[in-house]
Order: C-alpha cells, then structure tokens, then sequence
C-alpha cells in the first residue's frame, strides 16, 4: 500500500528540520535489556527526548520535533546506531501520556505528515501527546534511496522487454538491487517492520509511557500487529484503521492493490468528466483510455521536471496512486493533472509522487544523524517501500521462476489494471537480488494475548481489502475487536465522523465498541 495522505492537498510543501538534541538519564540503571535477555539495550532505554519547535517554512507553530537514538542492529548493538526523527502536538487536557501515530506506506513520513494534517488529531490532545516519527530509512531517518534502480527494474517489466533473452531481465533486476543498495547506505539490511517495532519500544519508553498507544494506518497497521506480538504486555489502547494482511505474498498483494487502484481510478475518471475543465474531456470511457494514452507516452518520452529528473509515466502513476486514496485530493488532482496535460508542468503532480512533501535532493545520512529535509532523496517514498516490504516477505521469486513466469505475470498484472498493473510487478520483482525477508511476521504474529485492540475495516477501501481485516482479527485472536466502516476510501478515521468518534473514544476514555459495530457511510 502506499502511504496514507492527509486530506489536505498533498502538494502542500514542508520542510522540516528538527532542532532537538537527545539527552541521557543520568547513570544508574543497570545495564540489562529490557527485557532482562539479550544483547545491553539499557542505553537505549534511558533516553529522554528534548523537545524544541519544528523549523523550516509552514511549519505549525505549536508543532514541536526531537529525536531518539536506536540501535542500527538490536542483536549487535555496538555496530552502530541511528536517529529517528519525531514530532508532537502537546497534550491541552490533562495529559494521561502520549499516543503514537504512523500514517502508513511503508514509506510515508510521518513528521511532515502530521504538520500538513495535523488537525484531524487535535481531539486526542484532549488526553495526549499526538506523536509521530520517521521510520527507519524513511524521511529524515537515514532515507534509502534507490538512484536509478527503479527505472532499471522498470524496464524489465517493460511490455517491449524480450522474454526470450531472460539472463537480460535478471541483469537489470540484479541491478535495481545493487543500485538501491550503493544509494541507501547501511540502514538498508536492518529495514523492515520487525526492526521498526522494537524501535517504537523504544520511543515508548523515551516518551515516558508505561505501555503503547498506537494510532497505525495502512501499512501502520502491520507495524502495529507487529508490536502487539512482539511487546503484548506493553499493548495500552491500540488503534489498526486500513488493516493491512500478514499471510498473503507480495505477488497476491499486488494483484488485489492493483486492482483496488484501477476501480478508484475509473471512479476519479467518472467525477472528473462531470467537470467541464477535466483534462480528459467529459467522455469518461474515453477518458479512461487517456489516462493509459498518457501513461505510456510519459514511458517513452519523459518530460523534465524543474531537478533536472525525467518524469516518466511510471511516475505519474505512482503519483496518481498516492491522491486516490481519499475522494478530498481528487479536485487537486484533477488540477495536477491539467497542468501536466495540458502545459507540461510536472509540479503539481510531483506534490503527490514525493508523498506530499516537497521535492528534495539525494543526500544520505552520514553516521546515522538525522538528514535535513531538504536532503531527503526525492525517490524515498517509493525506494523506502519497496525495502520493508521486501524486508518483511522471506519469499523470493527464482531466477527460474521469473523468466518461465515473466510473461504470464505481465498479462495478469495488466488485467489487473492497464495503468496500475506494471507499477505494481515492478514492487513485486524488485525483491529479486536482494536478501531474503523475515518470516517472523507470516509465522509469528499470531494468537496475541494483549489488551484488546480495534481494527477498522472500511467496505470501499481501494488498497487494504475488507476481508483483510476479518482475516487480520481472526489471526491475532481475541485481542482483536473489529469496527465494520461501511464507506469508501482508504481507511476510515479521516473520512467518516462515526469511525472518528468510536476510535477518539476507545483511545481517550477506553470506550471499546462491541466487536461487529458498524459505522454507516457519512450523510452528505
């Protein structure tokens, strides 16, 4: 899944800067792990976050932003370590500890995210610190980039691509894989969701919380499951909206996002024809074959962007992905897409394939200190991605197994969707060459005896299906308790007043609706 946008118009730009220093508890705890075995985490554990206001143009004024230091491999503390950049709103109520957002991806990070669409979270001040971070090689967390790793993967899915020479297709993906690895620096082998809990374990403890509370969206939701397992005793009251699985293998997963994808689009095609200044004109079956008409002329003939870059039409798809997601980005869409049909202006649209953040350079983290924002490589979204998903999936697909399957994958892909299906195989084949995933989460996240949890569902959710979420519940057990939202978008929380209320309450006052409440769609 891509990451969750706020409902603000995702071109909005900001920069952010952290100015925050970490301070260490003074000595005098003793040096265990925290969870009395294992490698000496202590040092991690003592931290205390220094808080001071976020920098850089648009950034709210009562937004505050830190940092906290983990470990870059929790079994070798010693080898290394990174810092994660955090925001937070402060609590106006009385304050009962923080809540921890991640607004999902994987990819999507969270600090400018919550400085763009902070508003909808200001009625968990009520009781809590709202905070956020950056995962790990996301943002300004040591990012990972792919440089042009993505455009050599690209390729080999390319419809012109010879089958017949299938040394040729493995050459580039094995190129993709070393790119991504030159341009991401050694954050890249401890990514994934597995690590990414134990770092939110972690921030828990720095933010001086006896037990996590979590509000995770899309991929959010996985690394919630993730944590419920890993620490079920530090589970406080946990919100999963958008419910991503933990069984189904990326090849599966990208069939059913690219087919979630293509319906949000032909819906976005279908409102936009009722508009006289659609840039498809107001035939929406025409319209629909536009968009794949501009698609494949971007592929062949990429126009620049103001970086210098080439904006192909594997971009734009990526971009036209991130603003389905919710119905209240499709007039800012629209406009983005005129500008680039009709000028030749990628601006617009690259609002939305950056994630909503400001187009940025390709620096990298040196030593594993926070990057400036303006460092942030401008293809992180997607590299970041692309690396925990692959990081979170032990399979791998054969060299046999791509050249024997690469044309039949094709043409499923392209059923699937005509804009959406290439895009989504190139995720999937990216994973060749590099290392295997874990199986910790297929195998391991099961049966978990914590504090109950709810799961929303959402019955039109273009990208985490509804029976993801039965599927999610039922494998976590009676933990889980499952929210039916029967509306459209992706997740609930920010699109439906009834799902707002049910989660404010459960989080503020621990009001746990009965498991199969339901939430009827919005009236206009």
């Amino acid at each position: 899944m891509l990451a969750k946008l706020s409902t603000r118009s995702a071109a909005r730009r900001c920069a952010v800067t952290g100015t925050a220093a970490l301070a260490l508890l003074a000595a005098g705890l003793p040096a265990v792990a925290s969870d009395g075995t294992g490698p000496d985490l202590s040092r991690f554990y003592r931290q205390k976050i220094t808080w001071s206001r976020c920098k850089g143009d648009g950034m709210p004024a009562d937004l505050q932003c830190g940092k906290v230091t983990v470990p870059l491999d929790y079994a070798r503390p010693r080898t290394g370590t990174l810092d994660l950049a955090l925001a937070r709103y402060r609590a106006t109520g009385k304050k009962r500890g923080s809540v921890l957002l991640n607004f999902g991806g994987p990819g999507g990070a969270g600090v400018p995210e919550l400085a763009a669409g902070g508003k909808d979270f200001m009625g968990l001040t009520n009781g809590y610190d709202v905070v956020t971070f950056d995962p790990r090689g996301v943002g300004r967390s040591s990012p990972v980039s792919c440089g042009d790793g993505s455009d050599e993967a690209s390729a080999a899915t390319d419809k012109d691509t010879d089958v017949s020479d299938p040394q040729a297709v493995l050459r580039q993906l094995k190129q993709a894989a070393d790119q991504c690895a030159k341009h991401s620096g050694p954050v890249l082998p401890y990514i994934g969701t597995v690590n990414a809990s134990r770092d939110m374990d972690v921030m828990r403890q720095a933010l001086g919380d006896k037990k996590l509370n979590y509000l995770g969206f899309s991929y959010g939701t996985r690394l919630g499951a993730v944590y419920a397992a890993q620490f079920p005793k530090k589970v406080g009251r946990l919100v999963l909206d958008g419910v991503d699985t933990l069984t189904e293998p990326m090849s599966e997963q990208g069939i059913a996002g690219a087919e979630g994808q293509q319906t949000a689009l032909d819906d976005f095609v279908d409102w936009c024809a009722k508009d006289i200044a659609c840039p498809f004109g107001q035939d929406a079956r025409d319209g629909r074959d536009q968009v794949v008409q501009l698609v494949h002329s971007l592929d062949e003939d990429p126009v620049p962007t103001d970086l210098g870059q080439q904006f192909t039409g594997q971009d734009l798809v990526g971009a036209i992905g991130q603003a389905l997601y919710s119905q209240d980005l499709w007039p800012s869409l629209e406009r983005a897409l005129a500008q680039l049909v009709e000028d030749g202006d990628t601006r617009g649209i690259m609002g939305f394939a950056t994630g909503g953040m400001a187009p940025a350079g390709r620096g990298k983290a040196d030593g594993g200190g926070l990057v400036d924002a303006n460092d942030v490589p401008l293809d992180n979204l997607p590299a970041a991605l692309m690396a925990i998903n692959c990081a979170d999936d032990p399979d791998r697909p054969s060299a046999d197994r791509i050249t024997r399957s690469l044309g039949r994958l094709r043409a499923e892909y392209e059923q699937a969707s005509p804009v959406f299906g290439r895009y989504r195989l190139t995720e999937v084949l990216m994973c060749y060459g590099r290392p295997k995933g874990t199986d910790f989460i297929r195998d391991k996240v099961r049966d978990v005896h914590s504090a109950k949890m709810l799961l929303v569902g959402t019955r039109g959710d273009p990208a985490t299906p509804y029976r993801w979420t039965v599927e999610t519940a039922k494998r976590l057990g009676s933990s889980a308790v499952v929210l039916d939202n029967k509306g459209e978008g992706h997740t609930g929380y920010a699109s439906s007043k009834c799902v707002h209320g049910k989660v404010d309450d459960f989080l503020l006052y621990g009001s746990l609706p009965p498991t199969g409440s339901s939430c009827g769609p919005d009236e206009e």
